[in-house]
């Protein structure tokens, strides 16, 4: 799916069946930060108006979603409780930080298709709830993860482009980025399926 080199470990899945309400709780947790992400790489490009004006619609979307999360757990009775550390997406910063340097990737070129994969597993991730919640006929929850599961694919497309556009335009030496960091993504994602299943989006 989208630039991921591997599927998800089905005892994700099982994991989520388990234990519907910590996937809801995480998933917040990563919306929020998803916001905080973009908000944060908003004021890199201070004279790319354009790019910065992008970066703050994406983040005024995902504290939208974030909200949304809210409202059901609110509706569940659950609590918001203090943001997990996300062992995935640190992974992740730490493996493309010490890709070789390549003078046309900027640090906000990796950063943003760092962003671009998170999105993109989301969307997997989502993708697989889709059943689960149609099985439970929980009808209200399926429809909004599957708005999510679009908005997650267009979350990673604007990502890719945006990190084209802050290159000036160098589609190929991004795409060949893109390959680099996807197989790190995938390094990690098999690693997490080793260890234990846990309650969370990308865990």
């Amino acid at each position: 799916m989208l630039c991921l080199k591997v599927a998800s470990d089905p005892a994700w899945v099982e994991e989520a069946r388990r234990d519907l309400d910590a996937i809801l709780v995480d998933h917040a947790h990563c919306e929020m930060k998803a916001a905080s992400n973009a908000l944060s790489l908003a004021t890199r490009p201070s004279n790319e108006f354009a790019l910065v004006r992008a970066l703050t619609d994406l983040a005024r979307e995902e504290l939208d979603h974030f909200q949304r999360v809210i409202d059901f757990l609110e509706r569940r009775g659950l609590r918001l409780g203090t943001p997990p550390v996300d062992a995935y997406a640190s992974d992740l910063r730490r493996a493309v930080s010490a890709l070789p340097h390549d003078a046309k990737i900027s640090s906000l070129v990796d950063r943003l298709l760092v962003a671009a994969l998170i999105e993109a597993r989301s969307c997997e991730r989502f993708k697989l709830l889709l059943p689960l919640l149609e099985a439970q006929e929980d009808g209200e929850l399926f429809v909004f993860y599957k708005e999510l599961f679009v908005a997650e694919a267009r979350h990673y497309q604007v990502l890719v482009d945006l990190a084209i556009s802050a290159t000036g335009g160098d589609a190929p030496a991004v795409h060949a980025r893109l390959e680099l960091v996807a197989e790190r993504e995938a390094a990690i994602v098999r690693a997490l399926a080793a260890g234990d299943a846990r309650g969370s989006i990308h865990g």
